[in-house]
């Protein structure tokens, strides 16, 4: 039993570091970068927010499981914001590495229950890990509205870019939230652009 518990509690020591992960995404205030462990606690709010906006075959209990997973790898791997330029080949390379360490220090039958959980998520082909990954999408571009722009401006973003690498996604699991989302991006540009000029 000492042994079992030492290895949870190893897993969940080694899990805060992901509040030193820093992510391109700033707060809604404006006021700094958020965390990944931020992140991944915001996108579990977000699943029981908005539940409703699941497809009848999704568990929201187990898509908050996928969300509060997804980016422990990232204590390892650093995270690589989605504007960014990086080897999507590698990067996954290096998750998998992360996660056989991370999820390792776990005793044997929990590592068997969380592991395929997140890995269900970066598959995303069952409809849970399309609408956490929808999710995933999502969060972000709410905040960077909320804040002005945030790393749509630090990476020079255009309107076509976010729906081209996060708009597809968001549709696959959440088609009415990129509905919402477009509606204000387009917004966005069209003031942002209107102010250059």
């Amino acid at each position: 039993m000492t042994q079992r518990l030492e290895q949870q509690i190893a897993f969940l020591n080694e899990a805060d570091k992901l509040k030193s992960v820093m992510r391109a995404t700033e707060l809604c205030d404006n006021s700094r970068y958020e965390n990944s462990a931020e992140h991944s606690w915001h996108l579990t709010l977000y699943a029981l927010v908005l539940s409703d906006q699941a497809g009848p075959d999704v568990d929201i209990n187990r898509v908050i499981k996928m969300l509060i997973l997804h980016d422990l790898v990232e204590i390892d791997a650093g995270d690589n914001p989605i504007f960014g330029e990086f080897d999507a080949a590698s990067v996954e390379a290096q998750e998998q590495v992360a996660a056989d360490r991370i999820f390792g220090l776990l005793p044997n039958d929990l590592a068997d229950t969380l592991r395929p959980i997140w890995e269900e998520f970066e598959a995303a082909q069952t409809p849970c890990a399309q609408f956490a990954k929808s999710l995933d999408r999502f969060q972000p571009p709410m905040q960077n509205l909320q804040s002005g722009g945030g790393s749509w401006i630090d990476y020079d973003v255009t309107e076509e870019m976010i729906a081209q690498r996060v708009g597809a996604k968001i549709s696959i699991g959440a088609p009415a939230l990129w509905s919402f989302a477009r509606t204000k991006i387009a917004t966005f540009f069209k003031v942002r652009q209107a102010s250059k000029n």
